[in-house]
């Protein structure tokens, strides 16, 4: 097993693009927002996992604060997604919960890196 999957964030974020991407596949018709929703969870996961990989300090945070910015990227889809009432109030504030919850996992895995 590699260091990352031990991870609770690696498992949380792993979870929630299994939902996200079912989402996107079944609900989001606009073409481009589709593949940057995509990209940007992908980039979660993907950064976090290469972030883990890396020896020096400094590399580990730089991964890790990419992850933790694609948060944010997808965070402000789901709202332009809402304010285009392209997603229920309801898938919203869950998508939304789960990623405040991975931007603060990030946040301490960052602070913790020595």
């Amino acid at each position: 097993m590699f260091d990352f999957e031990k991870l609770d964030v690696y498992q949380e974020i792993k979870n929630l693009n299994a939902k996200v991407i079912a989402f996107i596949f079944t609900e989001v018709t606009d073409a481009y927002i589709n593949e940057q929703w995509k990209r940007a969870t992908m980039s979660i996961m993907l950064n976090l996992a290469e972030g883990t990989g890396r020896i020096a300090a400094s590399e580990k945070k730089h991964f890790y604060t990419i992850s933790r910015s694609a948060v944010f990227e997808c965070v402000a889809i789901m709202d332009v997604l809402r304010g285009q009432n392209q997603i229920e109030m309801s898938k919203y504030d869950e998508f939304y919960s789960s990623y405040e919850k991975l931007s603060k996992m990030l946040l301490g895995l960052f602070r913790n890196v020595v």
